[in-house]
């Protein structure tokens, strides 16, 4: 398990901020549950993108160290839409290349807030 403390999410959501004002974000709309995420909220795609520029620590979840893509971090977050609690998994790619939003669909499972009071 990866110990994360709320400066390091804080850290993370700034830098993530940033590299996805410069070189924009990939989602992985390959993935059959994201896409029906959309539908099933009535959003469309660039709706997205702001849900997840609304990200605070406390809607953090948990880190995963990504061995798919060697190296780095996945850091899920929750969010409440709709009334419907979203997971969003996102992370900063390779150097030099946009953010990847890897899920945002309905939560599959209950998620835990560390950081909420």
């Amino acid at each position: 398990m990866i110990t994360t403390t709320k400066e390091d999410v804080k850290k993370f959501l700034k830098d993530f901020r940033e590299r996805k004002g410069i070189w924009g974000i990939l989602f992985r709309d390959d993935r059959g549950k994201n896409t029906q995420a959309l539908a099933d909220l009535e959003m469309r795609p660039v709706d997205r993108a702001k849900v997840i520029d609304s990200l605070e620590e406390i809607d953090f979840v948990e880190t995963i160290e990504d061995k798919l893509n060697k190296g780095g971090l996945m850091w899920v977050f929750g969010k409440m839409v709709k009334k419907k609690e979203l997971y969003i998994k996102i992370t900063m790619g390779m150097a030099g290349t946009s953010v990847i939003c890897i899920s945002f669909h309905l939560a599959e499972h209950v998620l835990h807030y560390p950081f909420k009071p």
